[in-house]
């Protein structure tokens, strides 16, 4: 049995709780929050639950095994760092950490002490996503040539990180697991509507060594709820429409071909094939609750996390790239 605790009850914590409690090998044993009516909610729903305001009761408790931090992003190394140095496995939501240099620290001071450290990329627990890159390693979709996602709605703003920090980890994550390499470099354009100096809507481009583009728009200013993501191949084109409830995947056998031979201009001619358009079957499964169930099991057999603190620090490297290139007014910025 492996007992839990949870700091951070605001938006996202209570998702953790929820899904940890429903697992048999493990027990949900305190929530931190420094907001006594989110304590007084958490209480309410979970009345075996103990509650704290301050996370140092939580790392100080040595019958806690874990910890699954769910704060605001510029908390994360030091609350992260703590927990790891009072001997406790680590789960933290993503952004992993609010720079890359911090992320290098967590990284190796998990290695140190030979303990799991994960990071939230939930959609790599989806098997939507493990879908698609089973079907682009398959060669169906031929050779990729560009990927573009939208991640779009109205809120929620933040105070501490712009809409990419906010957003785009989940795409970010996507793209990086199912092309399976790092890009080289990386473009971000952006702008602060709502509050100064915090962009609610961004618009990043990475460049990766195979010659695959790939387009992220994050927004909290739209009016419609988005995520869509489309991969685009020299054989068929693929959608994951997450927001669709049945058939979150379509594959359409679209294509351009481009004559061989011509002699003239008159003689050349684009040849647009339009073939059918199926949906594959995938059995559906909570994404949350999968990635608590491997965090646990990771803990408990020894084993490295699909999303561990490698994967969490590659994804910062992007984000730091794209702020940097924000700064730059969209200019490339190399990895």
């Amino acid at each position: 049995m492996t007992n839990m605790a949870v700091i951070g009850c605001g938006y996202w914590g209570p998702n953790l709780v929820r899904n940890f409690s429903a697992l048999p090998d493990c027990k949900v044993k305190t929530v931190c929050d420094a907001d006594p009516s989110r304590l007084s909610h958490m209480k309410h729903l979970y009345p075996h639950v103990s509650t704290c305001n301050d996370p140092a009761s939580v790392i100080n408790d040595p019958s806690i095994d874990a910890v699954a931090i769910a704060t605001p992003v510029r908390t994360h190394y030091n609350l992260a760092e703590k927990v790891l140095q009072a001997g406790k496995h680590a789960l933290i939501e993503k952004p992993m950490a609010a720079s890359v240099q911090e992320c290098n620290g967590l990284v190796s001071l998990a290695d140190k002490l030979k303990l799991t450290l994960m990071v939230g990329h939930t959609f790599l627990y989806s098997p939507q996503v493990h879908a698609i890159k089973d079907i682009v390693d398959s060669g169906e979709l031929g050779k990729i040539l560009y990927v573009s996602s939208r991640r779009l709605n109205l809120g929620l703003f933040q105070k501490d990180i712009n809409v990419a920090w906010d957003l785009a980890p989940h795409d970010i994550a996507i793209v990086l697991y199912v092309l399976g390499e790092m890009p080289q470099c990386v473009s971000c354009q952006g702008k602060a509507h709502i509050t100064d100096g915090i962009e609610d809507v961004t618009n990043m481009t990475l460049h990766f060594p195979s010659g695959v583009f790939a387009m992220i728009q994050s927004s909290w200013l739209d009016p419609s709820k988005t995520r869509e993501v489309t991969f685009v191949g020299t054989k068929k084109m693929l959608v994951y429409d997450d927001i669709e409830q049945t058939e979150k995947i379509k594959v359409y056998d679209k294509r351009v071909e481009v004559p061989p031979h011509y002699d003239t201009f008159e003689q050349f001619k684009y040849s647009y094939h339009y073939g059918d358009v199926y949906s594959p079957h995938i059995k559906q499964a909570e994404p949350l609750r999968t990635e608590c169930q491997h965090f646990v099991e990771c803990i408990q057999q020894g084993i490295r996390p699909l999303s561990d603190g490698h994967n969490g620090l590659m994804v910062v490297r992007v984000l730091e790239a794209a702020s940097n290139s924000l700064k730059n007014s969209g200019g490339h910025t190399q990895l």
